[in-house]
């Protein structure tokens, strides 16, 4: 058998697995999954009612721009990988490696801080989002059953349910590390885009059915008669702009995803295989957004619930809103995963390295299969990777606001994860020169974005305060 080629030979060196870590088999498609499985999550349930308080002419346009500029601030932010030379230069494993080669100093602390914070808090979010889901299902059958006019007979807590999801992820939180989980974002891509063409499918069908297409150019009407304040219409539409930054949120990730794509020969480069891969993957979820926020509205107009599966404007067919919410929970419990994965591979890089070298506990492993499934477990990884999950399931359990918190974790972290961050790092990788045409329409959109996450973030916390208002976090009944 004749010899690899040399470049081959270099591209096996530098990323095929010799450089003591995991071996890359990811592609384009499987990139693709994964941002697809972190992207289209609870935050597609939201969109009617982000639409609704922005209007026709708001709520699509807003839509549109933030897909552009994630597209724009994550193709930056791949560029990023390597230092020095786009093929053979180190690679910058996850987002903080990343900005430690290109800032140091206190950004690296400031950003593992930040994305450590956004991690738990999207964790906590889709637990919230599963269990309301969980919920729907036994509440879809009650309404079937008695009535749709027995909202207080068919009601009930998600809290429990919380617990069960709990347990569901601390099993597949003993998955070793993104290499081993393509199979898992693949389900919850195919669950994503099923139960998003459900919900597309029942807001055609709601929308013959009232005869009209309900909705106005600019959203939820102030007055008397509306319900709504002058000052309820500012906050809400700042909320809706969280929620939609949040349906978008996937930059925190993009590093590590990219770090499970195979090395390929040159020219091509893994940034080149991610260019295709976000491109793929926005370009999709914008499509699927429009079509669910605008037929949502179109379909309820101003009376769009927060979560278009679970706010009841369906009734009918009840198995099929059935299905929907099973597909949702099946596809959160990969989005989880995805987003719980760095946290998990940090520390158990610290606890090898740093606090516990040479450790019997952190060394000692068991293969454990549960089906098809194989688990490698080890008393170290079970224990702290349990804990997170147990942590994340509590805070959940205090903080049941669906579209108030989906709304804050995505304006909170807009800014700074998704474009402060990659817009510096590119600047400071690219020499690219101060007070230059470039450098100043990189310091505007990040300015621009700045103010954009800085409105939201209050929009959703005087959500947040509204609805705690009426939270008895004692009341597991409720």
């Amino acid at each position: 058998m004749p010899p690899p080629p040399p470049e081959m030979d270099q591209v096996l060196k530098v990323g095929g697995g010799e450089d003591g870590q995991p071996r890359r088999t990811g592609t384009m498609w499987t990139a693709s999954a994964h941002i697809i499985t972190a992207v289209i999550g609870s935050g597609v349930l939201s969109l009617a009612w982000g639409v609704a308080q922005l209007g026709w002419v708001g709520g699509p346009a807003v839509m549109v721009l933030f897909g552009a500029v994630i597209y724009c601030c994550s193709v930056l932010l791949v560029e990023c990988y390597r230092s020095g030379d786009p093929a053979t230069g180190p690679r910058n494993r996850t987002y903080m490696d990343a900005v430690r080669a290109s800032l140091g100093g206190f950004k690296v602390r400031l950003c593992g801080v930040l994305q450590f914070a956004n991690f738990f808090g999207v964790c906590v979010g889709i637990t919230i989002a599963s269990s309301v889901s969980m919920l729907a299902v036994r509440r879809a059958g009650c309404f079937h059953v008695r009535g749709h006019d027995q909202r207080e007979a068919c009601g009930g807590s998600s809290r429990p349910y919380m617990l069960i999801y709990g347990g569901l992820q601390v099993v597949f939180s003993q998955i070793p590390d993104i290499h081993d989980m393509s199979w898992l974002s693949t389900l919850a891509s195919i669950m994503s885009l099923s139960y998003s063409a459900i919900g597309i499918a029942l807001g055609v069908a709601q929308i013959v059915a009232n005869g009209e297409v309900r909705g106005t150019l600019t959203g939820v009407f102030v007055g008397a008669g509306a319900g709504v304040t002058s000052m309820q219409k500012v906050w809400r539409s700042f909320q809706a702009f969280g929620n939609i930054a949040f349906a978008y949120g996937f930059s925190f990730i993009l590093l590590e995803i990219q770090d499970t794509v195979k090395a390929v020969p040159p020219p091509s480069t893994e940034t080149k295989v991610m260019r295709k891969a976000v491109a793929v993957s926005v370009a999709t979820t914008t499509v699927v957004y429009l079509m669910c926020g605008c037929v949502g509205y179109a379909a309820f107009g101003s009376e769009s619930p927060d979560n278009l599966l679970t706010g009841f404007g369906f009734f009918e067919p009840f198995w099929l809103l059935d299905l929907a919410n099973a597909g949702v929970v099946v596809h959160l419990v990969g989005t989880y995963q995805v987003v719980a994965q760095p946290v998990f591979a940090f520390l158990d890089r610290r606890a090898a390295a740093a606090a516990w070298p040479g450790s019997t506990a952190l060394g000692r492993k068991r293969v454990v299969r549960v089906g098809s499934l194989s688990l490698t477990v080890s008393p170290f990884r079970l224990v702290w990777r349990t804990a997170f999950v147990c942590v994340t399931t509590a805070a959940s359990t205090l903080l049941p606001f669906f579209g108030s918190m989906v709304g804050l974790i995505g304006a909170a972290s807009f800014w700074p994860l998704t474009v402060y961050f990659p817009v510096e790092m590119f600047i400071a990788q690219r020499r690219v020169p101060r007070g230059s045409a470039q450098w100043v329409s990189l310091q505007a959109l990040s300015a621009g974005c700045l103010v954009v996450s800085v409105a939201a973030s209050a929009g959703s916390i005087a959500g947040v305060v509204e609805a705690f208002k009426a939270h008895n976090p004692l009341c597991w009944t409720c």
